[in-house]
């Protein structure tokens, strides 16, 4: 059967088929169309054409330009196009499987003899297919009697001089069109576009703009053939080999790296929470500090900020309702990311960098209003960069493990891959994606890491387990993602001790475990990712939160496998010992002392005079400030003071951590792709399968009730002689056409069996769909037998 419109072409194909095209082209049945006639309509429309080229390679395209320009009337065959490739050295089955990829994405469908092009296929493309333009003829008679003549053809081709020969060569390769200055088409203007005018060879089709005509450019593509020059492959790679191991332990150094400043960072923005710009992005003045305090570069410190933002670990809090204002904070997440595993940690932040519909390097950037593009502003979306991710590193999972590959390199082979999406002049965002997968720890030496393969294929994969389609069934337990575990591996183990050096540096000899993390985050001043130093402040800051010298001289010796240093525990001791000598509290807030001589000497300290302070005693001073200012005055000032409660027991100082809520997902504000991120299981595919064809079913069922139901009764039988056919067709058991109005007031029609009719309603069986329905009698407006049709 020859098939004619595409909504009869799907209707034909197997579920096994149709489901591999939903597949391809998710976006189709988001939501799910009524029927293959709309499923056909949806799969015409201009922005499913163009999302279904964006996915095919260049030679694809190039066959279906093939088909496009051998297509006479609505058709084309697959014989005329091998006969045209075959004239270009194509191999014939590069073109059959270039044609099955076409019609696997519907845009081509039909038998061999008759392929018919779906519809908007020619306003996606180029109105010229294969970069040929249109006869002769149709652009000027005297340019088409030149055609006609090959010979005189050829004779004024080569006489054309070098300058115009170039002009020639460059539109036959395609497009044929070109734009020129207005007096080069002048009659008396010397120039290589007016000699090709004149000898017909080009013809004028506006103020500044000439067409080359198709036959011109086959004469000139005599060589390559009537398509010109073809792509059935990628371009070559350089592929140099390195030993995998290699590679996943460069990738595994940088992840110890990430996580570090990403916690560095978010650690940052809880101590000095940043407020939230007008825009909604991050200053550049506090990115800038946030770059230091983290020791990146900026362009670093922004990607972090939008990974942490993308991963839910940074979020926002209002601090002035009236104004509206808000501050960026850790979440309520971060607490519990950082009782996760280094592995679990760089987890989220990889699939969080890979997912996000965010452009980072385009941070420094001007938008349209020539105003600098902040972090984590709104202009940073793009609904396409987690397609530009995946992609780039797709190229380097396609090599076998151990080889890598410039970043030159990749963006030719995307621009094969993908010439739509990728074009050559997404370069430069394509070699910032494969930098930032290098930051993030994804690759390593060029090359893609062991555990970033896994991580793509997790990503790539419907994520459902056979057995348990619904994923209905309990976890055993936790456990770690195949990429994170293997990650794990390569990582060294967590260590619960550390090294303690003579001078007052501490060294940790690999990730500290989450309590020792704690203990070093409060005892020690990080340095680097595994050297931490105490300091004075370190160790009252220790003293404050509640552990005394004892503590900590126990802490040190169970912590440390050398010797702790004698300078260390005399710190301790020293500071220990003028730790609490003095007490403030609140008259608003007072200073005391058992020594009088300490607070005579703070009652002269100029630096202090600001505070106002009064002796009350030979051992107490009064403050009309807060105990909180006069606690961060003294300690400026030198002096070793705290806090105490209305008991005198010593208040302990550690500092309560703010969170926010995390920022709302870009796809929830309307800015992702639905069709980029869908997932459809197979059970859920099924489903959608079903209905179409369910409603498919019912929509030519639709059709084919008779006129006099779907004409809402007018011309049929009353409602007293509907009544009785119900009857007649109750006691028949026999199906009949009933016509109604329906809750929203529209007409419809159905094929049922009655099973019941009485107290104002009529129930029948729709065998089609084996439901039963009620109809309310009043608004039945037809029925005839089934027999009668």
């Amino acid at each position: 059967m020859t098939t004619t419109s595409l909504a009869d072409h799907l209707r034909a194909l197997p579920d096994e088929e149709l489901a591999a095209l939903i597949r391809l082209r998710p976006d189709l049945v988001i939501p799910p169309p009524s029927d293959f006639s709309a499923l056909a309509h949806r799969a015409q429309s201009r922005v499913a054409v163009a999302r279904a080229l964006d996915a095919l390679d260049q030679f694809t395209l190039e066959i279906l330009d093939a088909l496009r320009y051998t297509r006479v009337g609505h058709v084309s065959s697959v014989e005329a196009v091998l006969a045209l490739t075959a004239q270009s050295g194509v191999d014939a089955v590069r073109v059959r499987a270039a044609i099955d990829r076409l019609r696997a994405y519907a845009v081509v469908f039909g038998p061999d003899q008759a392929l018919r092009i779906a519809g908007a296929v020619e306003e996606v493309c180029s109105p010229y297919p294969a970069g040929l333009g249109r006869p002769a003829e149709e652009l000027d008679p005297v340019a088409g009697a030149l055609a006609a003549d090959a010979a005189g053809l050829r004779r004024t081709l080569l006489a054309a001089p070098p300058a115009a020969r170039a002009v020639l060569d460059r539109l036959a390769a395609g497009p044929p069109v070109g734009t020129v200055a207005a007096t080069s088409l002048q009659p008396d203007s010397d120039s290589p576009i007016r000699w090709l005018l004149d000898r017909h060879l080009l013809v004028a089709v506006g103020r500044d703009a000439v067409e080359l005509p198709v036959e011109v450019s086959l004469v000139l593509r005599r060589d390559a053939g009537p398509l010109g020059q073809m792509h059935p492959e990628p371009p070559p790679m350089e592929t140099p080999q390195r030993e995998p191991a290699q590679l996943d332990r460069a990738g595994a150094g940088q992840v110890l790296e990430l996580v570090r400043h990403a916690e560095g960072l978010i650690e940052a923005i809880g101590q000095d929470p940043p407020a939230v710009l007008r825009s909604g992005g991050l200053g550049v003045r506090e990115l800038r500090r946030y770059a230091k305090l983290v020791g990146v570069e900026e362009p670093q410190a922004a990607l972090l900020a939008e990974i942490v933002t993308a991963a839910g670990l940074i979020g926002e809090e209002i601090v002035d309702n009236k104004r509206i204002e808000s501050v960026f904070l850790p979440t309520v997440a971060y607490d519990a990311w950082r009782a996760f595993g280094i592995a679990a940690r760089w987890h989220r932040l990889a699939v969080a960098w890979l997912t996000m519909t965010r452009a980072p390097a385009l941070v420094g950037q001007r938008d349209d209003r020539d105003r600098p593009i902040n972090a984590l502003a709104p202009e940073l979306s793009r609904p396409g960069a987690p397609t530009q991710r995946r992609a780039a590193l797709q190229v380097l999972a396609d090599l076998q493990p151990g080889q890598t590959a410039a970043p030159a390199a990749v963006v030719e082979t995307l621009t094969w891959r993908a010439p739509r999406r990728h074009s050559r002049g997404a370069a430069t965002g394509i070699e910032a994606t494969l930098a930032e997968a290098a930051f993030v720890g994804l690759t390593g030496f060029d090359g893609l890491t062991g555990y970033g393969r896994l991580l793509l294929a997790e990503l790539a994969a419907d994520g459902l387990d056979p057995d348990d389609p619904l994923g209905i069934a309990a976890p055993e337990g936790f456990a770690l993602p195949g990429s994170a575990a293997a990650l794990d591996v390569l990582l060294p183990a967590p260590v619960d001790h550390v090294l303690l050096q003579a001078d007052l540096s501490v060294i940790v000899p690999g990730p500290p475990e989450p309590t020792l993390a704690g203990e070093l985050e409060l005892l020690g001043l990080q340095e680097s990712a595994s050297v931490y130093r105490i300091t004075p402040d370190t160790v009252r800051r220790s003293l404050d939160a509640g552990y005394s010298a004892g503590d900590l001289h126990a802490l040190l010796a169970r912590r440390s496998r050398t010797p702790v240093p004698q300078t260390l525990a005399y710190l301790i001791d020293d500071v220990a010992r003028r730790h609490g000598g003095m007490r403030i509290g609140s008259a608003n807030s007072y200073v005391r002392s058992d020594d009088e001589t300490v607070i005579a000497e703070v009652l002269a300290d100029r630096r202090l005079q600001g505070l106002g302070l009064r002796r009350l005693a030979p051992t107490v001073l009064a403050c009309r400030h807060t105990p909180a200012r006069l606690l961060e005055a003294l300690r400026e000032a030198g002096y070793p003071p705290v806090q105490e409660d209305s008991t005198g027991a010593a208040v302990l100082s550690r500092p309560k951590a703010r969170r926010g809520a995390p920022r709302p997902t870009w796809a929830a504000r309307g800015v992702e792709d639905p069709a980029a991120s869908v997932r459809l299981s197979a059970p859920r595919l099924a489903g959608v399968i079903e209905q179409i064809r369910r409603g498919d079913a019912a929509a030519r069922v639709a059709r084919r009730a008779p006129v006099t139901v779907r004409a809402n009764g007018a011309g049929g039988a009353s409602h007293t002689e509907a009544l009785e056919v119900l009857q007649q067709a109750l006691r028949d058991k026999t199906r009949v056409w009933v016509g109604y109005v329906d809750a929203h007031g529209a007409t419809a029609s159905r094929l049922v069996r009655p099973v019941s009719m009485g107290s104002g309603y009529l129930r029948a069986e729709d065998e089609r769909t084996e439901m039963l329905h009620t109809f309310a009698l009043h608004r039945i407006t037809g029925a005839v037998p089934e027999s009668d049709i």
